[in-house]
C-alpha cells in the first residue's frame, strides 16, 4: 500500500479532495462523509492556508537503514496498542505508542510532551463543537499548549465525545497548521471505533492509506476491530490481509476478524485463523475461546465438533482453566448438540480422584517410574546445568549444596523459606516461616528449608531465638544473599524421590521455558500440580492454609463419552500456581 495507491470507488469525493482534486478555487474540503450520508459537520480548510496539503506523503512507520519501512515482526507487541488484552473502550489511548506524524518532530520535546501529559488527565471536553477562536482561547490557557490536541482527544475518548466535537478539534488543527499530524488521526479513529461509526471509520482509512505509504499495527487494530463489528466485516479480513504482507498480525486483529466470521456462523473461517494464529506464537484470549462455544451452539457437524474438542485439549495441553462464564458456554454447547445427549453438572472432585457424578476416576497426578527419572535428568540438565544457572550463584556453592543434600536424603518435603516468609506483608517474616514449618512438621515429615545468609543477621525481621528453634524442626540450608534459589528448590526435591513435595507460591514458568521440548515442559507442568503445596493466608491474624497436592490431575480430560474440566470462579489473566477445587462433569447418555 503506497501514497499513489488508488482510492476507494465508494469514497471517489473524500479522497480526490485529500488529493488537492476537483477543489473549489475558494475552499478546500475534507468531508469524511461524502458519499454515504449527509452530514453538516465537515473539515473546511481555506486554500491560501492550505497550498498543497498533501505534500507530505511519508509513511506511518519508521524508515529503517534498509529502507524497507516497516517494523520486524519481534516488535509487534511495541506497536500495537492493545498490548494483547484486546481493546478497551473506557482506556485512556497511551501516547507514546501512537506519535508517527507526516510532519518530524524532536525526539526529546516529544519525550516531554509524553511525560507531562500525565498532568492532564481530568481534562474535560466540551458538550458541542467549537469554533476556531473558542479551540484558540482554550490552548491559549492550557498548561502546555504543544500538546493540547492530544491530552483533548484522549479526554474525548475517555469521556466518549460526541464526534462532532473531536471534527470541529480537528478542523481547528487543519487550518492553523495546514495538517492533520498522524497520531491525531488515530485519536479520532480510536473514538470513532468506540462509538462504532463504521462510515467515518472507512473513511479515515482513505484518508490514511492516501497520506502514508505504510501504517502502523495500532491504526490496523483499531480500523479491523471497527470493521468487524459491523456489516461491512468482510473489509476487516481485507485489512487482515494487507497487514500480513507487512508484519504479523496482532493477537487483537486475529480475534476481531475471528469473532466476526464466528457471530455470521462462518466457522470454518473462524477457525482457519484460529489455527493460523497459534503457528504465528500468539496465545489466544480466553474471550475468543469462549466465542467459538457461543456461537457454535446447537449448530450440526462432526468437523466443528472436532474443533472444539481440539480448544479443549488447547486448555490441557496449556495448564489453562476456564472462568465460569467461559465453563458455562462449554457446558451449555455440549448440551446443545442436536442428538448428542451430553448432560453438564457442577461437581467437586472427591480426594481420591473420583468424580462423584459419573464415578469416573480421573487420571493419576504421579509419572511413572519412566516419565519420572526421564524428566529428572533433563531438570538437571537443562534446568540446573543449563546456562542460567550460575548467573546468581556460583559452581562452588551449588556444589557444595550438592553435597548438603547428599548427605541428608530423602526429604519429604522442601521449602522456599524467603518466598514462604512474605506470605503476610505485616507479619514479622521470621514468624511466617515459622508458623509454617510448625504446620508441615506435623507427622514427622523432614523438611529442608532454603533460606538466605543475611536471615542469621539479626533484624527487626530476623529473631535469632526463632530461627534457632526452627533448624530444630528442619534443615536449613543458606544460600548467598544474590543466589538464585528455584535450582536448588528443584534439585532437592528431584533427588528427594518421586514422594517429595515442595512449597513456594512461585508459578516456576521460567525453568518450565528452560526445557527444550514439548514432552519434558508436559511432565513438568504434570510434575507440578502433583507436588506443589499451596499455602495461602485468608486474612490477617488466620493462620496458614496448606492445600496438599491432589492425588489426581487438575487438568481438562477426557474418555471419549466424558469431560471433566476444572474451572475457576472468576477471571484471572495472570499464571497461578493454585489449581482450581470445582469441576464441570460432562456425560453422553
Amino acid at each position: 500500500m503506497t501514497a499513489a495507491s488508488q482510492p476507494s470507488e465508494a469514497h471517489p469525493g473524500a479522497v480526490r479532495t485529500l488529493l488537492g482534486q476537483d477543489r473549489p478555487s475558494e475552499t478546500f474540503r475534507l468531508n469524511f462523509n461524502k458519499s454515504r450520508k449527509k452530514k453538516t459537520c465537515v473539515f473546511c480548510l481555506a486554500a491560501s492556508e492550505l497550498p498543497v496539503f498533501m505534500q507530505h506523503t511519508h509513511t506511518a512507520l519508521p524508515v529503517d537503514s534498509k529502507g524497507t519501512g516497516v517494523f520486524p515482526a519481534k516488535k509487534r507487541s511495541e506497536i500495537d496498542y492493545e498490548e494483547e488484552k484486546g481493546w478497551n473502550e473506557n482506556r485512556e489511548i497511551p501516547e507514546g505508542k501512537l506519535y508517527f506524524s507526516s510532519s518530524v518532530g524532536a525526539p526529546k520535546k516529544r519525550l516531554s510532551q509524553v511525560l507531562s501529559r500525565h498532568r492532564f488527565t481530568n481534562v474535560q471536553p466540551p458538550e458541542k463543537p467549537l469554533q476556531a477562536e473558542e479551540w484558540n482561547r482554550l490552548k491559549e490557557s492550557f498548561q502546555s499548549p504543544e500538546i493540547f490536541e492530544e491530552v483533548m482527544l484522549n479526554s474525548m475518548i475517555r469521556c466518549n465525545s460526541p464526534i462532532d466535537v473531536a471534527k470541529s478539534l480537528l478542523t481547528h488543527v487543519a487550518k492553523s497548521d495546514g495538517d492533520i499530524a498522524y497520531h491525531l488521526l488515530v485519536k479520532y479513529l480510536a473514538l470513532c471505533v468506540q462509538q462504532g461509526q463504521t462510515s467515518e471509520i472507512h473513511d479515515v482509512y482513505d484518508i490514511m492509506k492516501i497520506r502514508f505509504k505504510v501504517l502502523e499495527s495500532g491504526a490496523y487494530s483499531l480500523l479491523i476491530k471497527g470493521l468487524s463489528n459491523s456489516d461491512q466485516w468482510r473489509m476487516a479480513l481485507t485489512l487482515l490481509e494487507e497487514v500480513k504482507q507487512l508484519m504479523i498480525p496482532s493477537r487483537g486483529s486475529y480475534e476481531s476478524c475471528i469473532k466476526a466470521a464466528s457471530r455470521h456462523q462462518e466457522m470454518n473461517l473462524a477457525f482457519q485463523l484460529y489455527h493460523e494464529m497459534l503457528t504465528e506464537d500468539l496465545v489466544p484470549t480466553l474471550d475468543v475461546l469462549q466465542a467459538f462455544f457461543d456461537f457454535s451452539r446447537g449448530m450440526k457437524g462432526a468437523e466443528l465438533q472436532n474443533q472444539l474438542f481440539g480448544i479443549l485439549l488447547y486448555l490441557r495441553d496449556n495448564q489453562i482453566y476456564p472462568h465460569k462464564t467461559f465453563m458455562q458456554s462449554i457446558k451449555l454447547w455440549f448440551e446443545s448438540i442436536p442428538g448428542g445427549n451430553w448432560r453438564g453438572h457442577l461437581t467437586n472432585i472427591k480426594d481420591s480422584g473420583q468424580c462423584p457424578v459419573c464415578n469416573h476416576q480421573l487420571e493419576d497426578s504421579n509419572l511413572t517410574e519412566e516419565e519420572y527419572k526421564c524428566l529428572r535428568e533433563r531438570i538437571i540438565k537443562d534446568v540446573i546445568h543449563g546456562t542460567d544457572t550460575f548467573r546468581k550463584t556460583s559452581p562452588q556453592e551449588f556444589e557444595a549444596f550438592q553435597t548438603f543434600v547428599e548427605n541428608r536424603l530423602p526429604f519429604d518435603i522442601v521449602i522456599d523459606g524467603l518466598n514462604v516468609s512474605h506470605i503476610k506483608p505485616r507479619k514479622m517474616q521470621c514468624e511466617n516461616l515459622f508458623e509454617a514449618v510448625n504446620c508441615l512438621a506435623k507427622g514427622n515429615a523432614r523438611l529442608l528449608v532454603l533460606g538466605r545468609k543475611h536471615m542469621l543477621t539479626k533484624s527487626p525481621n530476623w529473631k535469632r531465638e526463632v530461627m534457632k528453634e526452627m533448624q530444630n524442626k528442619a534443615d536449613f540450608f543458606f544460600a548467598e544473599n544474590i543466589s538464585e534459589d528455584d535450582t536448588f528448590l528443584l534439585y532437592a526435591t528431584l533427588r528427594s524421590g518421586k514422594h517429595c513435595k515442595f512449597v513456594t507460591r512461585d508459578f516456576l514458568r521460567d525453568h518450565k521455558a528452560c526445557l527444550s521440548d514439548s514432552l519434558t515442559r508436559h511432565l513438568f507442568r504434570k510434575w507440578q500440580r502433583g507436588h506443589q503445596i499451596v499455602i495461602s493466608s485468608s486474612g490477617e491474624g488466620q493462620r496458614l492454609k496448606f492445600l496438599p497436592a491432589l492425588r489426581y490431575d487438575c487438568v481438562v480430560q477426557t474418555t471419549g463419552d466424558t469431560w471433566h474440566i476444572p474451572y475457576k470462579d472468576t477471571f484471572d489473566e495472570k499464571y497461578s500456581y493454585e489449581v482450581p477445587r470445582k469441576w464441570l462433569c460432562i456425560q453422553q447418555k
